[in-house]
């Protein structure tokens, strides 16, 4: 799945007309790159959440057959469903196995493989070293597990592999996902690993313009 319904705020003014994931970075739309990652890592099928000008993404992906990929769309309308809520109304679309999860805001050249989840694990996190504008960090990874008690901290990625199950007694309607992975990782049921290639969290014009 890939969150692509947020209106980017921050992004302003080049979210004013253009959704976020359709900012170009490198030659082509930030969405774009995640499509043809995930396709040459051997998905097949990706959903894809819509908000904010969503029928302009809809529009320059289309039926994903072109990146080699079949692509569903789970609609949110304005003001989109964060990230919890997002996720949580599409899982009809995205069944019950394990599946990958990606900001569509990220610039990224991690390489996606086909990846199930350890025993008893409700979530693996991509974890990156802190970024300036993000120095405190999310989680911890103690020998592949991440923590949420201890320091020192790396930043989420954007970039998860979640079981469905992980949604097991929310509701419909608009939640983040952190609350539901710091959970999980309190109980012992997250894994992590670190990655050291590029990335970005492209949210603001100075950090898409640093990608040039």
């Amino acid at each position: 799945m890939i969150l692509a319904a947020g209106r980017g705020e921050r992004m302003r003014p080049l979210t004013d007309a253009l959704p976020k994931p359709l900012l170009p970075a490198r030659g082509r739309a930030l969405i774009d790159h995640h499509l043809i990652a995930l396709a040459r890592g051997g998905v097949t099928d990706v959903v894809i959440n819509l908000g904010w000008l969503g029928e302009s993404i809809r529009s320059h992906v289309g039926d994903g057959a072109r990146y080699g990929l079949r692509v569903a769309w789970s609609e949110e309308g304005y003001p989109a469903l964060e990230t919890g809520g997002g996720i949580h109304r599409a899982l009809p679309l995205l069944g019950p196995e394990p599946f990958w999860l990606v900001n569509g805001d990220v610039f990224c050249d991690y390489a996606f493989t086909p990846r199930g989840l350890a025993a008893g694990a409700l979530a693996h996190l991509v974890l990156v070293a802190n970024p300036a504008h993000h120095p405190a960090g999310d989680f911890a990874l103690i020998d592949g597990q991440v923590a949420t008690a201890v320091t020192p901290r790396l930043t989420y990625a954007g970039i998860a592999v979640l079981d469905p199950r992980l949604f097991e007694g929310c509701s419909p309607g608009r939640f983040p996902l952190a609350p539901l992975l710091r959970s999980a990782a309190d109980r012992g049921a997250v894994t992590g690993e670190c990655f050291t290639g590029c990335w970005s969290d492209v949210g603001t014009p100075e950090r898409l313009a640093a990608l040039a």
